[in-house]
């Protein structure tokens, strides 16, 4: 990844907090010389390791399960797209192009698998809860038939990696002028269905204040 040092991020717990907002990972593997994308949703344990262990489950079918290896885990926060007409400095000079603002995080490590039927129980049952507590009626694992259940477990297998190395890139117009970066922050607010139009914003301000 292309980081220059304005918009680069080092900082763990901000980057564990991008992974633990936006869940779906691209991951990238090789098989057979050839870069491979598997999108899974991730769980992240912040106390396993240095930089924490990623957990979640594919499909036995998928061989993804089967290559374990150098794994590259892409988590992609907000996005949205910056127009130059939103810069007063545009006004002055005229020298200004189109650009985009994000948030991302790489976590490297070495993928690895596991098939134990309590630990694939467990992981589903976090999984379930992290993800239904906004319901208003939240389902649960036991909701679900015993032998459909024991059928469906059957047919996956967990996927962990344990992340050797995080980056983060957090584009946010950190190198604009103060006066730019607040015309970004309210064209944005302005035009909230480009993209995560109103969530970059939010952080844009929050990257200022830290």
């Amino acid at each position: 990844m292309y980081l220059p040092t304005h918009f680069e991020r080092s900082d763990t717990a901000a980057l564990q907090a991008l992974v633990d907002a936006h869940p779906l990972a691209m991951l990238v593997t090789l098989r057979a010389g050839e870069p491979v994308v598997d999108h899974i949703p991730m769980l992240l344990d912040a106390g396993r390791g240095p930089h924490g262990t990623l957990v979640g489950h594919v499909a036995r079918a998928n061989p993804l399960w089967r290559t374990p290896g150098a794994c590259l885990a892409v988590f992609r926060g907000p996005q949205a797209y910056v127009s130059p007409s939103w810069y007063p400095s545009k006004r002055e000079h005229g020298k200004a192009v189109p650009t985009w603002n994000y948030a991302v995080a790489h976590a490297h490590g070495t993928l690895r698998a596991f098939d134990d039927a309590a630990a694939l129980r467990a992981l589903v049952t976090r999984l379930t809860e992290r993800h239904e507590a906004g319901q208003p009626s939240p389902w649960q694992v036991n909701d679900a038939p015993a032998d459909y259940l024991e059928t469906m477990l059957q047919a996956i297998v967990g996927i962990e990696l344990p992340v050797e190395r995080i980056q983060g890139k957090f584009k946010l117009s950190q190198n604009r002028s103060e006066a730019d970066r607040t015309g970004v922050e309210a064209g944005l607010r302005d035009h909230p269905g480009c993209g995560d139009a109103t969530a970059v914003a939010d952080w844009m301000r929050r990257e200022v204040a830290r």
